[in-house]
């Protein structure tokens, strides 16, 4: 089933941590790094802002649901440069605090430096590849929404020309779109694929100019990868419409289809938020992140492609059943989206 909210898991595991902290769970879970007064301490480092309405947004999301949750003290800081995450790591763990999220790939290196100096802090690594004693990376395999999203595109584009613009050319986001295209001939096996990476996840005007560029050859679906530059595809995909075309969109990272409802046909989403208030959860209930991946994908309800609901009349007969016949075979497994490896030891 393709489903329009995460919230059943994120409600779920809330009522179970509040459980545990109401009988004193909550205390031993701090461990001696904890506050003086005994709450779990949980920072969030960002390299983008968190008005993005994608990856970063979900990520300070589940920030505050971890702090209403388990009355948690959180903290979160924008840092840009490698000596800014350095310095980052440095803070939280000489103050004591008891998790980290750091959030994005290009983290993991600090990470591992700050592993061994701060052994009573947990560093997780959303999309990271290098794994410590007491650094994760947190791996969420969005490939699996945004297969499920070539399907919607291969199936709704007319032109047989559908565009992928992103921004940093990393593992992770080169394969969600080997992932993408897999989906897309899934459906439209003679679809010509155009690929663009911009350098950066927060630039708008390249990523407009990635989408225009790409609209100019033919291309009438355009999903991004990107952060803030995901405004930028949005409104190339608006202003061609407005002249006469039409283009459609689609979000990933995050359910976006409220950003640009008249052009994002549906969203590959990650619902950040579970897997935060999950990780924290274990932590909580003495299951220290650290030594091995941690995996949220599909199957644990955190990777989906949602619909746009204001646009289900755009699809053709018989394509919502066919992504959701294929999101259920991706749950259940017996489904393989291909992927791109970027984990340690992982096989390719």
């Amino acid at each position: 089933m393709i489903r329009g909210s995460g919230f059943g898991r994120v409600a779920s595991v809330t009522l179970a941590v509040v459980a545990l902290v109401a009988c004193g769970g909550g205390e031993s879970a701090a461990g001696d790094s904890a506050a003086d007064d005994g709450r779990l301490r949980v920072a969030l480092l960002t390299a983008g802002p968190v008005s993005d309405a994608g990856w970063y947004a979900g990520a300070y999301e589940g920030l505050l649901l971890i702090e209403d949750s388990l009355q948690a003290e959180v903290s979160h800081q924008q840092t840009r440069t490698p000596t800014e995450f350095d310095e980052a790591f440095l803070a939280y763990g000489s103050e004591g605090y008891d998790l980290v999220f750091a959030h994005g790939y290009e983290y993991q290196d600090a990470a591992m430096r700050a592993g061994p100096q701060f052994p009573d802090m947990s560093i997780v690594v959303s999309g990271g590849g290098r794994i410590g004693e007491n650094v994760a990376p947190l791996v969420f395999s969005l490939w699996e929404g945004s297969y499920l999203a070539g399907m919607a595109a291969g199936g709704i584009t007319r032109s047989g020309v559908v565009g992928m613009v992103g921004g940093v050319a990393i593992p992770p986001a080169v394969g969600t779109f080997r992932a993408f295209e897999a989906g897309v001939r899934a459906v439209r096996p003679d679809a010509e694929i155009l690929e663009a990476f911009t350098g950066s996840w927060e630039d708008v005007a390249g990523a407009k100019e990635a989408a225009v560029a790409q609209i100019s050859r033919g291309a009438d679906v355009i999903i991004h990868n990107t952060d803030g530059g995901s405004f930028g595809v949005f409104q190339a995909a608006r202003e061609a419409t407005m002249t006469g075309d039409t283009v459609w969109a689609l979000g990933m990272n995050r359910d976006q289809n409220d950003v640009a409802p008249d052009v994002i046909l549906g969203s590959a989403v990650i619902r950040v938020p579970a897997a935060f208030i999950s990780v924290a959860a274990g932590l909580v209930a003495g299951e220290r992140p650290g030594g091995a991946p941690i995996y949220e994908g599909a199957a644990q309800g955190v990777v989906d492609f949602v619909p746009n609901p204001q646009l289900l009349d755009r699809y053709p007969a018989g394509l919502i059943d066919r992504i959701r016949a294929a999101g259920d075979s991706v749950r259940a497994g017996t489904l393989e989206v291909p992927a791109v490896p970027f984990v340690d030891g992982e096989a390719g």
